[in-house]
């Protein structure tokens, strides 16, 4: 009789938990994962990443029918909104995805215990009334949505929402008020707005986007007001009251002063989010947080428990899915005997507005703190492909050493900014210079040539202009 009834149990099936229990499956071990949603793909793939891009990819079309693009290229159409319709296809994505995962597990014979976990011991669990047992137990939880104080939501009344009632809104609001400028608020801010909404954001900071490059902020900043969003920065929320179907925003500035009102058919919260740490009995195991709620771990992603580690948002380093995901494959190989690797230096980030913006590796102001260097900019107006398309907003950053010329960091601001960074992290990956990216030839009419351009321009070099 076995030990355990596993080598290793994920508690949690969003993108970490499912592609580390995958992995694990893939190298032999004998797996399981906890899950307590009816489907599979926790946040990113039923209230996340892939509804938001399903609603974000209609309402492009949207307005690029009824906003003049299509008509500047000689295609005359009157679009008519059937959001039923636009809600449909965003719920029948998130569906053939969740069942995907499903598939993969049943393919790698990995179990799916259907319920939420709890520890009693370091090796031993509750699911749904049941005790199972296992050699390494995995944390991988994820993040819910950061409560605003004084701000009570409500999804089901559609008036004061976070990220989830924003993607299931059944008629276009008047108003919308974001509360924070991140890449969340921007990202749903700009479905409604496409779709007819005003939009106004709120932010806390003097700038949106925390942590992203002060040139791309900025940038970012005066693209969404051309696109007709009302920015409110340096502002905080303290209070809103609801009557009926109508909510009223009490603000000031960040730093104290005079309140005013803000009345609004509908607010999205989204000032962050926070680890899923809560139910799952870390007390029982003498596991504590940090500060921050997270889960402290070392390069193995191993906690301060014997047998226990944790990976993905409930870990310090950025919340986003592909970094869970690349904890996942290594968290499995290091607990199979293997090396598993993650750079958490070169980490892409995207926000998938319109234009996208991207980055990887470190900003212009923290490159700056470590030592002097040298930086290359290309405008998106002078990319041929970018200007054919119609697409001149943004431009490519590449910041690189001053003294050894290995790029540091790349921003960039692009219609296809979430695909191009792709390049940028493996160049940054593999310890390039500018001058590698410089002198790779880069296919034309490509967005890419952007990139290209603006590492010659590390050397003071670009050629188009």
């Amino acid at each position: 009789m076995a030990e355990y009834d596993y080598d290793l149990l994920v508690i949690g099936a969003g993108p970490g938990g499912y592609v580390a229990a995958i992995r694990a499956a893939q190298l032999g071990l004998k797996t399981a994962c906890a899950e307590g949603r009816e489907t599979l793909g926790g946040t990113c793939l039923n209230v996340g990443c892939i509804p938001s891009k399903a609603m974000l990819h209609a309402s492009e079309y949207f307005e690029a029918a009824a906003g003049g693009a299509m008509e500047s290229m000689g295609v005359e159409v009157k679009p008519k909104l059937n959001l039923d319709k636009m809600h449909a296809q965003r719920i029948d994505a998130v569906g053939g995805l969740t069942k995907g995962i499903e598939f993969l597990f049943k393919k790698n014979k990995v179990d799916w215990l259907k319920g939420y976990a709890k520890f009693k011991d370091a090796h031993t669990v509750e699911v749904n009334g049941e005790t199972k047992t296992a050699k390494e137990v995995v944390i991988a939880t994820g993040s819910s949505v950061t409560p605003l104080p004084g701000v009570e939501i409500d999804n089901s009344k559609h008036v004061v929402v976070d990220s989830t009632g924003a993607l299931e809104l059944p008629k276009v609001p008047k108003k919308l008020v974001v509360i924070g400028g991140g890449v969340i608020g921007l990202e749903l801010g700009s479905v409604w707005r496409r779709l007819g909404a005003e939009v106004t954001v709120v932010e806390f900071l003097d700038q949106l986007l925390p942590g992203m490059d002060m040139d791309v902020r900025k940038e970012a900043a005066k693209i969404f007001k051309k696109q007709g969003m009302e920015l409110k920065l340096s502002t905080k929320v303290t209070g809103c009251t609801v009557k009926g179907k109508k909510a009223t925003l009490t603000l000031e500035p960040a730093a104290g002063g005079d309140s005013e009102t803000l009345d609004a058919d509908c607010v999205l919260v989204s000032i962050g989010r926070r680890p899923n740490t809560e139910g799952l009995g870390l007390e029982n195991i003498g596991l504590e947080t940090n500060q921050r709620g997270q889960i402290e771990v070392d390069h193995e992603f191993r906690t301060s428990v014997e047998g226990v580690r944790a990976i993905g948002d409930v870990v310090p380093g950025p919340m986003l899915a592909h970094k869970a995901e690349d904890e996942g494959i290594a968290v499995a190989e290091w607990i199979a005997g293997e090396t598993g690797i993650v750079n958490h230096d070169v980490i892409p980030g995207v926000v998938y507005t319109w234009p996208e913006i991207a980055g990887v590796g470190l900003t212009e102001e923290a490159a700056k703190e470590r030592g002097a260097v040298k930086v290359g900019k290309f405008p998106m107006m002078a990319n041929s492909r970018a200007k054919t398309n119609h697409e001149p907003d943004g431009f490519v950053k590449v910041i690189a050493d001053a003294e050894t010329d290995r790029v540091l960091g790349v921003w960039c601001i692009a219609s296809v900014a979430g695909t191009m960074i792709a390049q940028a992290a493996q160049a940054m990956e593999f310890g390039a210079t500018s001058e590698d990216i410089a002198y790779t030839c880069h296919a034309h009419p490509t967005h890419s040539e952007a990139i290209k351009e603006a590492a010659m321009g590390v050397l003071g070099k670009p050629i188009h202009m």
